[in-house]
Parts: C-alpha cells; structure tokens; sequence
C-alpha cells in the first residue's frame, strides 16, 4: 500500500499548493494552513471517489439496469447531495461547529488521563502491521455503522430523519448520500467518537471512509447485479442492498406500522447473518415507503422533491407536523 500512499500524498500536495493555498491566503485565513492542508486531502478522494462513479460505475448500471430511468429530476437532487459531501461543503460545516467542541471534550478527557486504546496495538508484531490493522479497523467501524443503521430503523424519532433516505424511488449510483443533514451529524459524531476510542490513525480513517462511500455508491446503484451464493455473504451487493429500500420490506418487520427492516450492512453482510436481519432473496423490488403509495389516515405522504424541501419535511417529520 505504500506505493499509493505515497501517490495520493503527492497529488495532496501538488492539490493543495496548486489551488487550495492560493485561496486560503488570498481569503486572509493564512493561520489555518494545516486544516486547509487536510481538507484537501477529503477534497481529493471526494473526487477520485465522483471519477470512479462516472468510470465504473455509470457504466454499469448503464449495461444492466434494474428499472429504466423516469425521474431525472429526483436523480440530479441526489447528485447535489452527493457534491456537498463529496466535495466537502457538508464536512466544513462540521469544521466550524461540532469538530471545535469535540476536539475540546477528548483533550479534556486525556487531560483527565483517559488516555486513548489503541486497536492495533492488540497483539504486538502482528496487529501492528498495515493491513491487518486497516482490516480490524473496518471491522470495528463496519460494526458500528451496523448497529448506527439498526438505531436508524429502530427509533422512531430517528427513522423520521433517516426515512429521508428510504423515500427514493429511483435508485442509483448518487443515492447514497440523500440523507437528513441531522441525521448525517448524528452519524458522524458517532463514528467519530469511536474513532477516538480505538486510536485509528489519520491516514487509516481516510481510506476506511472513503472505502466505505465507494461501496456504498455501488450497492445503491440501479444495477442488476449479485455476487452468487457465496459472494453475497462476503460483502454487500446490489441485489442485496436494493432489498433494504424495497417497499414494505426494507423498513418494516410485522407490519406496515412496525420499524424494522433486513440487510442493514453496510459493507459486510456477516452482521446480519449474525443478528438474523439478512434477506438474501435474488429479488428487485421496486423501492421507497409503503406510505408513498398506499394513503394512510393523511394520504400519501409527502417527503419533498428538492434539497431544501426535503431538510424541511424531515425536520417536520422529527416533531410530528408532517
């Protein structure tokens, strides 16, 4: 791995002397330099990430899609939310308000002397190696993203936020990042608070979130795809994923008015065989809420069509007005 660390490093480095210094010193904030230095680096693999959509995987969904595409205009609102995250505009925000606060409470922490654990330093000589220690950092982020998705579909308060997500009925490849802002604070602030207890590096943080997006691209494609018996237990496919947002089935269990739901991996499906959640019917299913096309007491519920509407109704949706 260290011929494309250092690769990645290189291209960071020429990123930022190229564009992102320029400004930072013509805006006036020259005392910020070292953040602006790894802003750039997200800067970087949220677009190595929007190449690697448009290569790989535009192309496929494009050789065999699920459903034909109908509803442009819902696709170039997911493709907004994926440019302010991917490019990000969503991980700045964090910068000035939650980031500052955090950064506060843990160095008070260590002040305390609640020092952090590493994970790699598990068993000396063998964790301590690059990739063994990247895999158990995935383990334990893909585990904790796991059970974040259960919460999402377990709390109603939350499934409010997160029924955001689930209300598209076009999916594809941009899907992945139509979310609740809230709802991606919550996220974000969790995973980064177990970043912080098991001491994953800088650099291991970057690759295991930017290996999560791409999957997470992939398996929200509009592609008719799954890895066979075998493959669909080592890491989630499309076919697998597609059967989380299909209607009445992904997020209910017992009944319409039941939270619940199957296949909540995000990369790893070995979490839902473990906790019986996994569904692996080779099925494509239309997707979204069952409330979007059968009326309950208020009719068809409406989750919005644009950014701003959807921020709006989910809000909404979280004090019970929508």
């Amino acid at each position: 791995m260290e011929p494309l660390t250092d690769l990645f490093a290189s291209a960071q480095q020429w990123l930022f002397e190229a564009l992102v210094q320029p400004a930072v010193f013509a805006m006036g904030l020259g005392g910020w330099l070292e953040d602006a230095f790894t802003a750039t680096g997200w800067l970087l693999v949220g677009l190595l990430q929007i190449a690697a959509m448009l290569l790989v995987i535009g192309p496929l969904q494009r050789w065999r899609p699920v459903e034909p595409v109908i509803d442009r205009a819902a696709i170039r609102t997911d493709i907004l939310y994926t440019l302010v995250h991917r490019l990000g505009l969503f991980r700045l925000a964090l910068f000035f308000t939650l980031e500052p606060w955090m950064d506060d409470v843990f160095g008070w922490l260590r002040v305390e002397g609640l020092s952090t654990w590493h994970l790699d330093g598990l068993w000396p000589g063998v964790t301590d190696i690059a990739w063994v220690s990247f895999v158990l950092y995935l383990l334990v982020f893909d585990f904790a993203d796991y059970c974040i998705h259960r919460g999402q579909h377990r709390f109603q308060w939350w499934w409010n936020l997160h029924a955001l997500h689930h209300s598209q009925r076009q999916m594809t490849m941009w899907s992945d990042n139509r979310n609740h802002l809230l709802d991606d604070v919550l996220r974000d602030a969790i995973l980064v608070v177990v970043a912080q207890l098991i001491g994953v590096g800088p650099g291991q943080f970057v690759a295991i979130v930017a290996l999560t997006q791409l999957s997470e691209n992939f398996h929200h494609a509009n592609l008719r795809l799954w890895f066979g018996r075998v493959g669909e237990r080592l890491w989630v496919s499309p076919r697998f994923h597609r059967r989380h947002h299909s209607i009445g089935i992904g997020h209910e269990s017992e009944g319409r008015d039941s939270l619940g739901g199957v296949n909540f991996g995000v990369l790893l499906p070995w979490w839902d065989m473990l906790f019986r959640s996994a569904d692996f019917a080779v099925r494509y299913d239309p997707t979204g809420i069952r409330d979007q096309v059968e009326p309950g007491a208020r009719g068809l519920r409406d989750y919005g069509h644009g950014f701003w509407r959807q921020q709006w109704l989910g809000l909404m949706r979280l004090f019970g007005r929508a």
